[in-house]
């Protein structure tokens, strides 16, 4: 069996496991990241692949390393031009891994790495055409198209989350303004629940719970409290996926994915999150009622799905 390591590299922690040839991840491992010390992140990396690797059953080999993170990769995946949360400007991060390594190495955006993980083995992988959206702090997304990743012509496609959902909207962390992920991330959820929870009285539950303090109210916070029943978080959570619909809705009319995946951590929320993109996407699609509908599915591979992603893209290199 070939196998091959992919490292999840973030501005916390770096993540890396070897993954078979089906997918199945053989053995995993994780450190702190030392995001402010570019050379310190690929000393880092080869400790984690060597540890790897030194675990494994006696013959066994590691053909090749994949290594995503967020931000820009040049078309040849081999430089990082830009990581918003690491100190890497133009980085020529596959030279350095491999001669830290002493393995071909291939380098990817995180979500794109998702998408693929998730068209090859996961919730897409009974068909040719998939868009993923990652819904986490930000939104980021990746697209397959006729079975191959979308990088676009540059290398740098598939940032789902800066599309305008709002001209002169709120400010997005990218520098524009009224972007998809300004209003359907994880952040756009903590920002209008604490909004409404300042002035609406169906938020006293939830209030209670962050010690009547608005700015003690997270996330996860709001999805388990709508998981419970709470109707004012119900309705954030609601508002949300109407958002993310609609950003669907737009990407469908360029993509027409036969398969919408919803990733991140946010997704964890199932259905609650879910149904409301489905049913907002459902409303806001062009041509609608008269084009397939593409089904909206959950993610499959979880936490696990970058690094599935980019072990499997350093196989096919």
């Amino acid at each position: 069996m070939t196998l091959t390591v992919g490292v999840d590299i973030g501005g916390t922690k770096i993540a890396a496991g070897v993954v078979g040839e089906g997918g199945q991840v053989l053995a995993r491992s994780r450190t702190r990241s030392p995001a402010t010390d570019p050379p310190e992140i690929v000393r880092t990396i080869g400790e984690l692949v060597r540890g790897l690797v030194a675990g494994l059953p006696e013959g066994s080999e590691v053909e090749a390393v994949g290594a995503s993170a967020a931000g820009f990769v040049d078309k040849q995946r081999s430089t990082l031009v830009f990581a918003p949360n690491l100190a890497w400007r133009d980085e020529p991060l596959r030279d350095h891994l491999e001669r830290e390594l002493d393995l071909p190495v291939v380098i990817e955006n995180d979500a794109n790495a998702a998408a693929w993980g998730e068209f090859r083995f996961g919730a897409g992988e009974d068909v040719d055409n998939l868009l993923m959206l990652t819904i986490g702090t930000g939104v980021g997304g990746g697209v397959v198209l006729d079975g191959e990743l979308g990088r676009g012509g540059f290398g740098m496609g598939g940032e789902v989350g800066h599309i305008t959902m709002v001209p002169d909207g709120v400010p997005c962390g990218c520098g524009n303004l009224g972007c998809l992920e300004s209003y359907g991330s994880g952040s756009a959820l903590v920002r209008t629940t604490r909004e409404h929870a300042a002035t609406d009285p169906g938020a006293a539950a939830l209030l209670e719970q962050a010690g009547g303090d608005v700015e003690k109210i997270t996330g996860p916070m709001v999805t388990a409290a709508a998981a419970a029943g709470d109707a004012f978080a119900t309705a954030r959570v609601v508002e949300l996926g109407e958002w993310i619909g609609r950003g669907v809705a737009t990407l469908t009319a360029v993509l027409d994915p036969n398969v919408v995946v919803i990733g991140g951590g946010v997704s964890e929320a199932g259905d609650l999150l879910l149904d409301p993109i489905r049913d907002s996407f459902a409303r806001h699609v062009t041509g609608r009622g008269h084009r397939p509908l593409a089904e909206v599915r959950g993610a499959l591979l979880g936490n696990a799905g970058g690094i599935v992603g980019v072990a499997d893209l350093a196989r096919r290199r």
